[in-house]
């Protein structure tokens, strides 16, 4: 694997907006896809009356299936998960959240999904899009990471409270999906590269052949679905530089 940071403004926006240049094209591998892996929406547009074939997108990571020998969307790692609960049903008083050092402003008992992630956001280190804030006001909140976390065992943060009435009132946090973590055990949790051009295909199809590119440049944030290409694990045979 060799994945180095590379800066330029240069994108090529012709069905490809995440290839950088045409560096390494004539590395492309002819390989047969599993279309039975892929999904409507994130991977395929749907057909229509006037056009009956659906089009993979280009770009999707792709990973080889051991069994079969055909190729299937990359099983990316798994985002983290946590969840914050208030236990003991409190009246009053507030709460903070600390991760990796840094402190939110106090949030009330009954705080929102939509404010406790706000509160988050506005640490330095926590960008908009890093995590993910759900549940009702009062909580539980599950925090799903992202964004920069993508794909990271992100460390659980800390809390600390001053809540009022109730019977022992707590604030605890639990993991419940552990992040960098492989989603699959079929070969194509290991990356293989990706689908270099669209690919139709009509309604039915369960394979088609199609080109893997396996060496060139490349902008992350324009691929059809989120990869990080720092998460890769280890037995990727494969050569990219990415854009930061």
């Amino acid at each position: 694997m060799d994945i180095q940071p590379y800066t330029t403004n240069e994108t090529l926006s012709v069905g490809r907006p995440w290839l950088m240049s045409m560096l390494g094209i004539e590395a492309n591998e002819t390989i047969t896809l599993d279309l039975t892996k892929f999904s409507e929406s994130l991977h395929w547009t749907p057909a229509s009356a006037y056009q009956p074939e659906r089009k993979l997108k280009s770009g999707i990571p792709l990973g080889k299936i051991t069994a079969s020998g055909l190729y299937a969307p990359y099983a990316a790692v798994t985002n983290e998960v946590q969840t914050l609960t208030v236990t003991g049903a409190p009246t009053g008083g507030t709460f903070t959240i600390t991760w990796n050092g840094q402190t939110t402003a106090a949030l009330a008992y009954n705080a929102t999904a939509a404010q406790v992630q706000a509160a988050l956001e506005a640490l330095s280190n926590i960008a908009p899009g890093d995590v993910v804030v759900t549940g009702a006001a009062g909580g539980p909140w599950t925090l799903t990471w992202g964004g920069a976390q993508l794909g990271e065992n992100v460390a659980a943060p800390t809390t600390t409270e001053s809540f009022t009435g109730g019977t022992s009132p707590d604030i605890t946090i639990a993991t419940t999906t552990g992040g960098d973590t492989a989603t699959a055990s079929d070969g194509s949790q290991i990356f293989a590269g990706f689908l270099f051009t669209e690919v139709s295909f009509y309604p039915g199809s369960t394979k088609a052949g199609a080109p893997l590119m396996v060496h060139g440049q490349i902008d992350p944030s324009k691929l059809p679905v989120a990869f990080d290409p720092t998460d890769m694990p280890a037995g990727s045979n494969t050569q990219f530089v990415y854009k930061v």
